[in-house]
């Protein structure tokens, strides 16, 4: 058996994170008006034999909190004895957003469409810059953790470029039941350290501004499966689960009328093609249109808000070559296993 390499100090910031060490960092970004520095906090966990370097990041945009909980509980729970390599856990990367709770800027330009970003563009890009630059460009690996958006919620999945044999690898270990092959959107982290040939995936999961005790549940576990897969945890996964379905492609179903929805499906359900999603109505309940499936798949995204006008995106549908049944089955199943470990789970998870 080859012998274990023993790691080397890591520097951040200017800062040198000692073998088996860790630190607290402050990537300072801005000031607001009143001069006071704005910093986004950042973790580093250096273990004592030498690994990849795993960047966990969270709310890129301000309001999606789930990956905060999630990246909370991770550092909770790893030992830095017990670890291969170096940990960067970042659980607010939009500080201005997190601080109004909200998704966007203060321009409202939105952070995740602002990579590589520049030293002399607008607030947006300098962030990017900064926080790329002298953090992310750092890592071998990225697990990037989002939620939907405002009233709007997500099925736990992942995304990722598939094309990329790293990626995919990663992907596949994080244990979702739904894995999207998405493509690469410029101005992305995703697309940004892609282009760098650093592997990076985006975790999908519940709703911004609330708690969703699953989504939360199934992130941390999906992290460690990755840090498992990696090598930096000793260990193996607590459950072999079912290889992860591949989406063949997604599309969103919009409202045709204005009016009020009363939906038919929930998220994780299989329905078929010309299936009834919803009606929509007016207050008066003289109009009523039913919304339908234009295929048969899954569905991975729903509006939790029943207002609509019409163009409102109101339920996200997955199409996959498998049989939605299999696809169905395995979302229950995983869902199933969060659920039950979360009502022993020692950690403090918040209900919506």
């Amino acid at each position: 058996m080859a012998k274990a390499k023993i790691n080397r100090p890591f520097t951040l910031l200017e800062t040198s994170i000692g073998v088996g060490e860790r630190k607290t960092l402050s990537l300072e970004i801005a000031k607001l008006y009143t001069h006071t520095p704005l910093t986004i906090p950042i973790e580093v966990v250096n273990g004592l034999e030498a690994g990849p370097v795993v960047l966990v990041c969270a709310a890129i945009h301000g309001d999606e909190l789930n990956g905060v909980e999630v990246v909370r509980q991770l550092l909770a729970k790893v030992d830095v004895q017990d670890l291969k390599g170096t940990l960067i856990a970042v659980p607010v990367v939009n500080v201005f957003g997190f601080v109004q709770k909200s998704r966007y800027l203060p321009d409202r330009r939105d952070l995740n469409r602002c990579f590589p970003g520049s030293e002399r563009g607008s607030l947006g890009a300098r962030m990017a810059h900064m926080f790329f630059s002298q953090v992310a460009s750092l890592c071998t690996h990225i697990i990037d953790l989002h939620t939907g958006a405002i009233h709007r919620s997500n099925l736990p999945q992942v995304r990722a470029d598939l094309s990329c044999p790293a990626t995919a690898e990663i992907a596949h270990a994080f244990g979702t039941p739904v894995v999207i092959d998405a493509t690469l959107r410029n101005g992305s982290l995703r697309s940004e350290a892609s282009s760098r040939n650093i592997p990076v995936i985006t975790y999908e999961a519940g709703e911004a501004l609330r708690f969703d005790p699953v989504a939360i549940a199934g992130g941390l576990q999906g992290v460690e499966n990755v840090l498992r897969k990696l090598r930096m945890l000793k260990g193996r996964r607590r459950k072999k689960s079912p290889d992860a379905v591949i989406a063949a492609s997604t599309s969103w179903v919009r409202a045709e009328v204005d009016g009020i929805v009363r939906a038919q499906v929930n998220l994780g359900e299989r329905v078929i093609k010309g299936q009834v999603l919803a009606y929509i109505d007016n207050p008066l309940g003289n109009n009523e249109l039913a919304l339908l499936a234009p295929r048969s798949g899954i569905v991975i995204g729903q509006q939790t808000m029943p207002l609509v006008n019409e163009g409102d995106a109101v339920f996200h549908l997955a199409y996959f070559a498998h049989a939605n049944s299999l696809v169905e089955q395995q979302v229950e199943s995983f869902i199933d296993e969060l659920s039950d470990g979360n009502e022993t789970n020692g950690n403090v998870i918040l209900n919506n």
